[in-house]
């Protein structure tokens, strides 16, 4: 089952469109994309949320391809689109590049070799972050490309750090930081 809702929609024609993808277990109301919403919504984007029931025995490409074409259907006509996908999501990074679509990339499954290629060929305007305790984070796999990669220490496969919830809040919010920069940059 896959679902697209608007989460925030802009007041003028044109405007931006970003389509959310959740993981597995990770859905759009997870710190790490509702904040991402929050920013893109405040910057006039209309945000396209994803929801998803994942069949175990789907191609995790096709599906996601599925669900990323039908949300950017579903949203508004825009010359400017954006992805921002936390871990399944991820699998969306082939699409994302033969439609030459920007991506932020949350966690990505780097253990995935879809996703390892995507991510090598991937020109600057896709950002890929992960922590440095998360086993499907292996940013020396995809070090040859063109992406930024920014590895958060200590962080596991949701951006937490075991030092305590404040701790992951000062990491999370620095990962907010550099994906605003990031955006800003595809302006």
């Amino acid at each position: 089952m896959i679902r697209s809702r608007a989460l925030a929609r802009a007041d003028v024609a044109d405007a931006p469109v970003a389509v959310l993808l959740p993981g597995v277990g990770y859905t759009i109301q997870g710190p790490l994309l509702y904040w991402c919403a929050q920013m893109l919504a405040e910057r006039g984007w209309h945000v396209q949320g994803v929801e998803w029931s994942v069949d175990a025995a789907a191609d995790p490409v096709s599906f996601v391809e599925e669900a990323v074409t039908t949300a950017f259907n579903a949203a508004p006509p825009a010359s400017r689109r954006l992805i921002v996908a936390k871990s399944f999501g991820s699998f969306a990074l082939p699409w994302a590049l033969g439609e030459g679509v920007p991506g932020v990339w949350l966690t990505p499954v780097l253990t995935s070799e879809v996703v390892r290629d995507a991510l090598t060929g991937a020109p600057e305007s896709h950002l890929a972050i992960g922590g440095d305790a998360d086993e499907m984070w292996l940013p020396d796999t995809v070090a040859g490309g063109r992406a930024a990669l920014v590895t958060v220490s200590g962080a596991n496969h949701s951006l937490a750090v075991k030092a305590g919830w404040r701790a992951s809040l000062d990491a999370q919010s620095r990962v907010f930081d550099t994906i605003s920069t990031h955006v800003e940059s595809l302006a």
